[in-house]
């Protein structure tokens, strides 16, 4: 089994349902056991117009390699609706594979860690509530990075 953690957000259609059922989808299927999910959260758009979006982090226990974990998260996606219209465009769900155990990948498919993950509050603020100790491999700990995105508005619901 491996250990992944995973962004969930939407800012559409009722996003906090959204992600609540989102959640209970992707850890159904039989081979992504839910270990962990953090509250939802509200926080600002960053780079884009829209209303505030909702957002989690889950850790899950997968058999899975991380390709196909990917390949899941976008059917999940898809099955919520989720169109890609434009970069940063208003979405009824977006999941994101943050982590893989402590994998480190560069591909054109796939980037482990997710290459903004330590940039944004919407992601730290909740993986520090279910992993405060967790390593982002080469970048240090979570705990460590919470400070740069303090100026970003995140309110826990």
């Amino acid at each position: 089994m491996h250990r992944a953690f995973i962004a969930l957000g939407a800012n559409l259609e009722d996003p906090a349902a959204q992600v609540r059922a989102a959640l209970a989808d992707l850890t159904g299927s039989g081979d992504i056991a839910l270990v962990a999910a953090s509250s939802l959260y509200r926080t600002a758009p960053i780079g884009a117009d829209g209303p505030d979006y909702i957002n989690a982090v889950a850790a899950v226990d997968t058999p899975l390699p991380p390709t196909g974990l990917l390949s899941r998260l976008f059917a999940v996606e898809a099955h919520f609706g989720r169109t890609r219209s434009y970069r940063n465009a208003p979405r009824t769900l977006d999941l994101d594979l943050l982590l893989y155990d402590d994998q480190v990948l560069d591909g054109p498919e796939l980037t482990l860690p997710h290459p903004r993950l330590h940039l944004r509050a919407f992601v730290l603020v909740p993986l520090a509530e279910i992993a405060p100790d967790l390593a982002l491999p080469g970048r240090g700990s979570v705990a460590a990075w919470l400070p740069a995105v303090a100026n970003q508005r995140i309110e826990k619901l």
